[in-house]
């Protein structure tokens, strides 16, 4: 068969060629993130550092009583102690006594001024904020009731704070219960792309602009102006109790830079039910939407990269759902689907083989080096989950996106217990 350049420039070789090129530039982030390094600090730097006050918060709500042990015996773990520990029993139907007695004896031993204060179920904002009132650290800690930390923690996390520009640090998230059963694998390997990808990328450009609550810290100072402000949000008229991290997070962007340690690691535990997962998502994907509505507002031009990443993701998104439909209207383009799909699935397994080498990056004594390379192995059914499940997902959170009222995740039970021995 005969092909003229005109076909090729014209035809399915060039609506390929564009959409390819379009896409692979809304990847910017991917080549980006490999230029992110862990923050160091001086001898001089790391006294200063040391001198810091850092409070940890720990809100809690309904958490299995093992994992939230195991959350705050980290925090006393850690090669650099907090000088407070504030825990917010947000109303939990167990009042978690026995962990409350152990691990309060245990901070008195160490020296740690650690507080265990239970208040009426009024969201996760109010009890962070109810931590902050009086208090007068360098440094917010926000912390997870389900988050385990690695020993290094707290001092990486406080290393990028030696450049006073610094007013917020997102720790690197890594799965816990990588290994419960194929959804918790799975979700270990969708995290790679945000965790080590588009936020590294970010982070090279002093521009995190959403921070997990697993681990994140903050300058005391900014987090203090807008106490009264942070617990008050409202979305058409309702409160938003939602997306708090990224509120967090954009308190920073407006005062500073904001940043990612991937020393700075803290473990968690995800869903291992569908159920669980969707809820999740679906809460995650409609807050995100809302967010990039005041990221968009508070941007200071539409060069930032606080304005173009986002506005970024959603042509990405659309692209990604509008390209192969329209492709395949065009006749030439049909007459080619299989070469089309072909050449898709190609480029799709090598960037997500690509992504997933930055599994290996993190060295962790609970799983085998085996499982990892297994892992990247079978990336590519991560990305095929992330085309069919996350995809319709996220365009379906985006068209009810003022649905506030399902943004729970957790309404009575615990959502995701610590398995025995882990």
């Amino acid at each position: 068969m005969r092909y003229s350049a005109s076909a090729t420039l014209y035809g399915y070789g060039g609506r390929l060629t564009v959409v390819f090129a379009l896409s692979f530039l809304l990847l910017w982030w991917v080549p980006l993130s490999w230029f992110e390094r862990p923050a160091t600090a001086t001898p001089l730097q790391q006294a200063e550092l040391d001198a810091l006050t850092v409070v940890v918060q720990v809100p809690v709500y309904n958490e299995d009583p093992a994992a939230l042990r195991a959350c705050l015996l980290s925090v006393l773990d850690q090669t650099r102690l907090p000088q407070r520990v504030r825990v917010l029993d947000d109303g939990s139907q167990d009042p978690q006594e026995a962990v409350r007695d152990d691990f309060l004896t245990r901070a008195a031993a160490l020296g740690v001024d650690a507080r265990w204060q239970r208040t009426a179920n009024r969201g996760k904002r109010h009890a962070q904020m109810t931590s902050l009132t009086g208090d007068d650290s360098d440094i917010v800690a926000t912390l997870d009731s389900d988050s385990v930390l690695d020993r290094e923690a707290l001092r990486e996390g406080l290393k990028p704070f030696a450049d006073p520009r610094t007013t917020s640090v997102a720790g690197l998230v890594a799965v816990l219960n990588t290994r419960r059963n194929w959804l918790t694998g799975l979700t270990a390997l969708l995290y790679l792309p945000f965790t080590r990808g588009f936020r590294s990328a970010q982070s090279v450009l002093g521009r995190v602009m959403i921070n997990s609550g697993t681990l994140a810290l903050y300058r005391g100072e900014v987090l203090r102006r807008y106490a009264r402000a942070y617990p008050n949000e409202t979305f058409r008229g309702r409160p938003m109790q939602m997306n708090d991290d990224s509120l967090m997070t954009l308190y920073g962007l407006l005062h500073g830079r904001t940043v990612h340690q991937p020393s700075c690691v803290a473990y968690t535990l995800v869903p291992d039910t569908l159920g669980q997962y969707r809820r999740q998502q679906m809460r995650w994907m409609r807050g995100t939407f809302i967010r990039t509505l005041w990221w968009f507002r508070y941007a200071p031009s539409v060069l930032s990269p606080v304005f173009w990443m986002p506005l970024a993701e959603l042509v990405q998104l659309a692209v990604a759902t509008l390209a192969p439909p329209l492709l395949l209207a065009d006749p030439t383009s049909r007459a080619h689907a299989a070469q089309l799909l072909l050449s898709t699935v190609l480029v799709g397994v090598g960037l997500n083989w690509l992504l997933a080498l930055r599994l290996l990056a993190l060295r962790r004594y609970d799983e085998p080096l085996r499982l990892h390379l297994l892992m990247v192995l079978l990336s590519p059914l991560a990305g095929l989950w992330r085309t069919l499940v996350v995809r319709p997902m996220h365009l379906y959170a985006l068209l009810t996106f003022w649905r506030v009222d399902s943004w729970g995740t957790r309404d009575h039970d615990v959502e995701v217990a610590l398995a025995p021995g882990a």
